[in-house]
This record gives C-alpha cells, structure tokens and sequence, in this order.
C-alpha cells in the first residue's frame, strides 16, 4: 500500500476508533441514568397500589423470585415485600392471566399482610381498543372494584364476572378479558393465602408450590 491509499485507511481506523470509544462513554454514562429512571417508573407502580407512608424498607429490593405455574406459566414471578419496621404489610406481584381475549394479561397485584387488596393494576396486555382495554386504570375505573376485596369477601365461589354468577362487572361484548383478569386475582389470592408468613421471611424457604 503506497502513501496515498495509506492516509485515508488510516484517518478510516481513526475515525472508527473515536466512534467507538465515543460509543462506550456514551453507553457508560446513560446506563445508570437509564435504569434510574426504570427503578424510579417501577417505584411509582409500587407505590399506586402500597403508598410510601405505609412501609419504611426499600421495598424494589427486598424482593422474592418464585416459579409457580399458578402465576405465571411462562416465567418465574417476582414479588415485592413492604414492611414497617420489618413488620409485613403488604406484598406487591408481577403475574400475568394467559387467556385474555388477545392474549397475556400483565397484572401487579397488590395484597395487604391481612390478606385483602390493596389493588391491581394492568401493566401491559393486547386487547382490542375501544373494547377491552377497558381494564386499564387511565380508561376506567373498572379495576379499582378490587381495591379491598378478599377470599372472604366475596366468597371463592364468587370470584367470577358476573355473566358467570360472580360479582365482578364487565362491558357488554368483552366478558373474555375481565374474566381473564378475576381469575388471574383469584389464582394469586389463592396463592398468596396458602404462603402464610413464609411469603415474608428473607429467604424463600417454607414458599409452598
């Protein structure tokens, strides 16, 4: 390679090489401030369902990953704990209902210590527009009729829409995805009853399948 081929190669190996370099710093920098943000978004989820003045741990690590088909068939679950002065008061899930009309149905599920809701809501799904997202909090109230709802009250037998013989409401040509979201409340309530103290201990130990 003579001189004047070689000058233009090596400006191109210049170049490619501060981009590259550029690209790493950028990277290093944005990271952090990136996955800030995404604590920060998760945090206010967590504190729609758990307001902050009701526990005093960090409540987006003091967290349990359990695989339990009953929540989500697909991957493992992930549990957040509040506590007040360790004391438990409410544990917050990420499940998912399979069976939506359009498919999966993500829920964060917000269970007081004393086993009643404190809420849901719906994280992400795929149902029609116009039709069944009426299951999203910024659309209509519809979710909040969980807020304070238990095994108790209503009974099991009754946790069902209301085309079905249960007590939960539903819009007129979309029972497929409210029925998908009662069970997938049902099914975590369920769960989350039979774990007992164990849901709060530090370790997973004692977490019943």
């Amino acid at each position: 390679m003579n001189s004047t081929t070689m000058r233009p190669a090596l400006m191109l190996a210049a170049f490619a090489s501060a981009a590259a370099l550029l690209l790493t710093v950028v990277y290093q920098i944005a990271t952090p401030v990136l996955q800030q943000h995404q604590q920060e978004a998760l945090l206010a989820q967590l504190n729609s369902l758990v307001p902050s003045d009701r526990y005093n741990n960090a409540l987006t690590t003091d967290t349990l990953i359990v695989n339990e088909p009953s929540l989500d068939g697909k991957k493992p679950v992930t549990i957040f704990r509040a506590r007040d002065n360790n004391q438990p008061v409410a544990a917050l899930l990420l499940v998912t209902a399979p069976n939506g009309y359009s498919g999966e149905i993500k829920l964060l599920v917000g269970i007081w210590a004393d086993g009643s809701l404190a809420g849901v809501r719906v994280i992400a799904h795929k149902e029609t527009p116009g039709l069944g997202d009426y299951i999203e909090d910024k659309r209509s109230p519809w979710v909040h009729q969980f807020d304070g709802k238990s095994l108790k009250d209503p009974a099991p037998e009754r946790w069902k829409v209301k085309k079905d013989g249960g007590i939960f409401t539903y819009n007129t040509g979309a029972t497929i995805t409210p029925r998908a979201v009662v069970g997938a409340v049902a099914r975590t309530l369920t769960w989350v009853n039979q774990q007992g103290d164990a849901l709060y201990a530090p370790t997973p130990t004692g977490i019943k399948p």
